[in-house]
């Protein structure tokens, strides 16, 4: 979709550290670091933003998830805000700024609100009746790690996706361990100089328990990821390529930012880069393919912004799969170790619905510090799909 008028002002956007799942933010609910992280980082910035609605993705229901953006406005100082709540897996942040953004180009005047937040620590195990059957037994889900293993579509798990396409591809276990520890390498530049980097928008939590509270700054359970050290590790399954160090580890975090116009921007004072929306895209592949996804979804955005990937200066990617990236750079025809600058979510973790936000925090923020340009997130998700946003970073 091409978007036109609609902005995020760099200042306001923001991620909270990536907490390894089963680590200190395991029992915290998502929606109460989402809270805790969106006041913090509202206060941080100092506007007073005319919010018309909140937009919250979050895919994995918690305690009093169901009446979702509302709630979550309301315990956020905001009770007068409607909202919606949108989970679509991995693609969610993209779904959620599709949504926010659109409306604005709609209205004009305003801002909107996109707050998304996940806690894949302690996914909850459902139990869904049935009266009819045997003795009435229910059915039982466990909702991450079932949906991880299977999909009900195409009938494989996400990692024999990853395998199918590095096989078609023919790619092979030392390629994938050699970009896997060049996106480490990169993840380090976002931490060099005392993570200057990532102070402008990360907002420190507090987690833990009332017994044992934990103060966090920076992303939690991040393993070193050294050529050297990963070689010689086996592949998660027995025939394939892909090992543990070149896929991404479940997380738990928070991630939002302001959509708004330029024009409202200025006038509320905010001072500093604006990040132009240009467009958003989304793509099916064939199934079983899910690493494939990010390509045509973004070839779509970039076609809707009148762009091409030779106009492109950044590309941030979800990548759950070493595969992802290196079938990216082949179509595209891009280098895949310039992808990702300062890390990506194969290495800091995947907490699911705020991945994609921190993702485009992420790509804001090094375009600023080449100076502007024009920047693609894309990334694939559940149901072998893709989403991508394209957006201009001022000069």
């Amino acid at each position: 979709m091409r978007l036109e008028g609609v902005c995020i002002p760099v200042g306001a956007a923001w991620s909270s550290p990536f907490v390894r799942w089963q680590g200190p933010a395991a029992e915290v609910s998502s929606l109460d670091l989402a809270v805790q992280v969106t006041r913090r980082a509202l206060e941080r910035g100092g506007v007073e933003w005319p919010f018309r609605e909140v937009v919250l993705g979050l895919t994995i229901p918690q305690k009093e998830s169901f009446f979702g953006g509302p709630t979550v406005a309301a315990r956020c100082g905001l009770p007068h805000l409607p909202g919606v709540m949108i989970a679509q897996a991995c693609a969610t942040s993209v779904a959620c700024l599709h949504t926010a953004a659109a409306s604005q180009q709609l209205r004009g005047e305003g801002a909107g609100l996109v707050v998304t937040t996940d806690r894949t620590s302690n996914s909850p195990y459902l139990v869904y009746p049935r009266p009819g059957a045997p003795g009435g037994a229910p059915d039982c889900e466990h909702w991450m790690l079932d949906n991880f293993e299977r999909d009900p579509v195409a009938g494989f798990s996400m990692l024999e996706t990853a395998e199918r396409v590095a096989a078609e591809a023919g790619i092979g276990k030392a390629e994938l361990d050699a970009l896997a520890a060049r996106r480490y390498e990169q993840y380090l530049d976002a931490l060099a100089d005392d993570r200057a980097f990532q102070r402008p928008w990360m907002i420190p939590v507090s987690v833990g328990t009332r017994r044992e509270p934990v103060e966090l700054a920076e992303d939690w359970g991040v393993r070193p990821v050294l050529l050297e050290e990963i070689a010689s590790l086996p592949p998660a399954r027995e025939g394939g390529v892909v090992s543990y160090a070149a896929q991404t580890h479940p997380a738990d975090g928070s991630a939002g930012l302001v959509v708004t116009s330029p024009a409202q921007a200025r006038a509320l004072g905010v001072e500093g880069p604006l990040a132009h929306l240009r467009a958003t895209g989304f793509a099916r592949v064939a199934p079983a393919t899910m690493p494939k996804a990010p390509v045509p979804a973004g070839l779509a955005a970039l076609a809707d912004a009148g762009l091409s990937v030779s106009d492109v200066h950044a590309i941030k990617t979800h990548n759950p799969f070493a595969v992802n990236d290196l079938w990216l750079a082949r179509e595209l025809g891009v280098d895949a170790g310039e992808v990702n600058p300062y890390g990506s979510s194969l290495v800091y973790g995947h907490p699911q619905g705020p991945t994609g936000a921190r993702g485009i925090v992420e790509l804001m923020h090094a375009l600023v510090r080449r100076g502007g340009g024009i920047g693609l997130f894309t990334g694939c998700a559940a149901g072998d799909s893709g989403a991508a946003v394209v957006l201009e970073v001022d000069g």
